[in-house]
């Protein structure tokens, strides 16, 4: 990074900070359109203590034998890993760092949610050669743009007898944004899955139905913090002769990907000292307010249902325009070329397939 441009970026750190602080509002009730306006135009995270999914609170109504006598015998798609870090920066067996996605399997909701921990008795991490499953399949798995607009062509959904139950969209954000959601997700899995830190362009709507998860969360401001790099890609398939994970290396003219260097934001010495990362704990019944740009880091603990919102950003005027200039225009540098501390040797044990 040029030393102008970092000390730019460093100067408007810390003034956001001063401005801000790491304080994040907290509403008993859902805000009305108008209020919710006024958040999206202040851009910070909050935790509003009312859940968007009508039946989370009824006694049996998204346990795990709810789950599976609602899906029947309908297969699903399951991202698998051999240590619970689908779409993060691990170390391939060349001893070289990929961006590695997850294998994606058909199964059933019965069998799939046996390999969970309970809410009750969270498990353990995975034992050596054992495998973690996470239904993170995104991009609209209960409800696509496709939905709201009646001359597209259909929407169908793997989760369509659990459709009645959340709703298509949140009826003060979208008439606050002025736009239907361009995509609803669900997310089943448990504290042996962890979601790297990321950032969105999305207005970010995320309710816990069961469980919690905790968000370890940065403003666009501090985006240099996170050491992007750009990373050759990968992904897990099954060995044909052991069946067991291997993570194989995409052709030599796939993209490299971008992503961040920091594998853990919250181990010690993970983040430089300017950074102030905000740290909100979602329950079940709570939801959460992630601004577009904010970059967030998520574990759960044991047995997690939730459901997210992702409305597209306002591209007009200055907020996108903002986004790309504090995230850098310029191509981060290689990450296997640089032994930066963000991947060093404790971050590569937890990294490490």
């Amino acid at each position: 990074m040029h030393s102008s441009r970092a000390e730019t970026l460093r100067w408007l750190a810390e003034e956001y900070n001063e401005l801000n602080g790491t304080q994040y509002d907290i509403l008993d009730a859902v805000p009305t359109p108008l209020e919710f306006s006024r958040l999206v135009r202040i851009g910070r995270p909050v935790l509003i203590k009312e859940s968007t999914i009508p039946e989370y609170d009824q006694k049996d109504a998204w346990s795990k034998q709810w789950i599976t006598e609602k899906m029947g015998d309908r297969p699903i798609s399951v991202a698998i890993t051999p240590n619970g870090r689908a779409d993060a920066v691990t170390r391939g067996a060349d001893n070289k760092l990929y961006f590695a996605e997850p294998l994606t399997e058909k199964m059933q909701m019965g069998p799939f949610l046996d390999t969970l921990s309970s809410e009750q008795y969270p498990g353990n991490p995975p034992a050596e050669g054992g495998e973690v499953h996470y239904l993170q399949s995104q991009n609209g798995n209960l409800f696509t743009s496709n939905y709201f607009d009646m001359t597209g062509p259909g929407d169908s959904s793997e989760f369509e007898p659990l459709r009645e139950h959340v709703p298509s969209e949140i009826t003060w954000c979208s008439e606050a944004l002025d736009k239907s959601p361009d995509a609803v997700n669900l997310w089943i899995g448990d504290e042996k899955s962890v979601t790297s830190i990321h950032s969105d362009p999305y207005e970010n709507i995320y309710t816990v139905i069961r469980g919690s998860k905790h968000f370890t969360l940065l403003p666009p401001t501090e985006g240099w913090c996170l050491r992007e790099r750009r990373y050759p890609h990968a992904t897990y398939v099954r060995s044909p002769h052991t069946s067991q994970l291997e993570l194989v290396p995409s052709p030599a003219d796939t993209p490299l990907v971008r992503w961040s260097s920091v594998t853990d934001p919250t181990a010690p010495g993970a983040l430089p000292a300017e950074a102030h990362p905000i740290h909100i704990t979602v329950h079940a019944g709570e939801t959460l307010y992630l601004p577009a740009g904010w970059w967030h880091y998520v574990r759960q603990r044991g047995f997690t249902v939730a459901v997210n919102y992702w409305y597209d950003m306002e591209g007009r005027g200055m907020s996108w325009v903002w986004l790309n200039f504090l995230r850098g225009a310029e191509e981060p540098p290689l990450g296997n070329e640089e032994d930066e501390s963000g991947m060093g040797e404790d971050a590569d044990a937890d990294a490490i397939a």
